[in-house]
């Protein structure tokens, strides 16, 4: 089976160079893409079922529109069609549920920005391994690389 690059789709601005790269890496290796979008948790109160259910239906709508979106980029770039996933929950629990269901996600992609690492960057520096819950690479890129400077490294 061939390797599987794993990306998380969020709204941060360095997102796209993970994208990039990961896509790239994969057209070159003979692999596959997979986008992960995460939706926050649902809020449990009984009380707001109706509102609770009308709410996550809009964010899941959001969400497939989202990956809809950048699968054509991912596509384009890696030459295969990307496996797009969708879960809730909080972010390291849905990466760790994620990958503990498919081996064939051989590497974790994630972008750093310039001034800060990100939530999920942070945490994969401070837990390494334990993070994803079984021996799997992570590459951090560097969320301002040009085009040219992906094609390069990957």
């Amino acid at each position: 089976m061939p390797r599987k690059f794993l990306v998380v789709v969020d709204d941060s601005p360095e997102f796209e160079a993970a994208l990039r790269y990961a896509s790239r890496r994969a057209r070159s290796t003979g692999g596959h893409v997979v986008m992960l979008r995460i939706i926050p948790p649902a809020a449990s109160d009984a009380h707001w079922a109706g509102v609770r259910e009308e709410i996550e239906r809009q964010t899941r709508a959001e969400a497939e529109a989202t990956l809809k979106n950048w699968a054509a980029e991912a596509a384009e770039r890696s030459g295969s069609t990307p496996m797009l996933l969708i879960e809730r929950g909080e972010p390291q629990g849905c990466i760790r549920k994620v990958v503990g269901e498919d081996p064939d996600i051989k590497i974790l992609v994630l972008a750093a920005g310039s001034s800060a690492p990100g939530p999920l960057v942070a945490a994969v520096v401070k837990q390494g391994a334990a993070f994803t819950g079984r021996k799997l690479p992570v590459t951090i890129v560097p969320g301002e690389l040009t085009e040219k400077e992906i094609e390069d490294l990957a």
